[in-house]
């Protein structure tokens, strides 16, 4: 978004010296009011809040015999000359597929949990790989844990998902990944035929701050790449550029 602001103050400057100067103090007005609106919280709060609306933070889930957890990616941490690390991004989800698992096992039912991630960072390990390690950590035994280690995009995430899903055939399913993630996610997953139940790992908030804040323009970036991708998606299907829809897959 930074990039963006650039641009425009850019443009400014050229349209002042071609002297188109009401044009140049419009475009002027317009990025100072972007700068603020993104940095001081306003715009972030309102875009973020309304991805993470109508998700509860602890929603009543009906385990089934047989059900199926799926945590997706969110990148790895190089540290130098250790293991590839989960990133930040990720710590919550995980975190919360630990839980749910660990409720799943309490109430006598079967689960698996399914860890979606490549190596989309080219950082020598798939994601879902790295994340196995800490589920197994977090005392998941990797008898119940599967990895889906090629998808470079939450697209394939639900791509790649599906087959793993229907050789297992779960009666439920739940979704876990950041909450302003879930939207686009869901959306993707349904072209799949995947319709899960969502929880969300983590939760986000602008900062409201009189002095513009690098952590909201951070979450504006971050929270136009789901309404983008939404955008995207819609209008790959109008165009028929999206792979055809999957039939529904049967619990």
């Amino acid at each position: 978004m930074l990039t963006v602001l650039f641009v425009l103050l850019l443009v400014s400057v050229l349209l002042y010296r071609r002297r188109w100067r009401k044009t140049e103090r419009v475009l002027l007005a317009l990025t100072v009011l972007l700068f603020f609106g993104i940095g001081c919280g306003a715009l972030p709060r309102l875009l973020s809040d309304s991805l993470q609306h109508g998700y509860e933070v602890n929603p009543s889930i009906a385990w089934a015999p047989r059900n199926a957890i799926v945590v997706l990616g969110a990148g790895t941490a190089v540290v130098e000359d250790q293991p590839l690390q989960p990133s930040f991004f990720v710590d919550g989800r995980l975190l919360r597929a630990a839980q749910l698992y660990s409720a799943c096992k309490a109430a006598g039912k079967e689960c698996r949990l399914v860890a979606s991630g490549g190596d989309s960072q080219a950082h020598g390990e798939a994601e879902a790989v790295v994340y196995g390690r800490a589920l197994r950590a977090l005392g998941i035994p990797e008898a119940d844990i599967a990895l889906e280690s090629r998808s470079m995009s939450t697209w394939q995430n639900a791509q790649f998902t599906r087959p793993m899903l229907a050789s297992y055939a779960p009666q439920h399913i739940v979704l876990v990944t950041s909450s302003i993630h879930l939207r686009r996610s869901l959306l993707y997953f349904a072209h799949f035929g995947v319709v899960p139940q969502p929880v969300a790992g983590d939760w986000v908030n602008a900062r409201r701050e009189v002095a513009p804040d690098s952590w909201d323009f951070f979450l504006m970036d971050a929270t136009l790449h789901e309404y983008l991708g939404i955008l995207r998606y819609r209008v790959y299907n109008v165009m028929g550029w999206n792979a055809p829809k999957a039939p529904p897959l049967d619990p």
